[in-house]
């Protein structure tokens, strides 16, 4: 799924200005429209994936400068996605930004541990996503 409200003109004056585009690997409809608010309104482009496979599709015939991907998802969850960015598309895993809402057991621990990418920690405030994004995208594009 991809939201957007704005006109053709409107867009390709988007993409001529090098806007970024974020996909978020989510499966909360409140938290996917909080994110689609909040970053488009930052400026980002924004694609929503409701589990990692429909993200792993959406990676096939997209390209996104930044990944807020959920640990805990359907069918395939944060874990096995960030495992697959890492063996198909290594360049990738820079851009990956880390969110849960549950508790963090000794797995998950260890996994975020391992992965050294940035937190976000549910529940999270506007000002915390649009923070972690953009020092996000600031890392990467160094």
């Amino acid at each position: 799924m991809s939201w957007s409200y704005l006109s053709a003109s409107s867009e390709m004056k988007k993409f001529s200005a090098g806007v970024k585009r974020i996909l978020v690997v989510e499966d909360e409809p409140a938290i996917c429209d909080l994110c689609r608010r909040v970053l488009t309104g930052e400026g980002f482009e924004v694609n929503i994936a409701v589990n990692g496979r429909v993200a792993q599709d959406m990676i096939a015939k997209q390209r996104y400068d930044l990944f807020l991907i959920d640990i805990r998802l359907p069918v395939m969850n944060g874990t096995e996605l960030y495992q697959w960015l890492q063996e198909k598309h290594p360049q990738l895993v820079s851009r990956v930004v880390l969110t849960t809402g549950s508790v963090i057991g000794e797995d998950a621990t260890a996994f975020l541990e391992q992965t050294t990418r940035p937190f976000l920690p549910k529940p999270f405030t506007p000002d915390e996503l649009k923070t972690i994004m953009r020092e996000t995208l600031k890392e990467v594009e160094k």
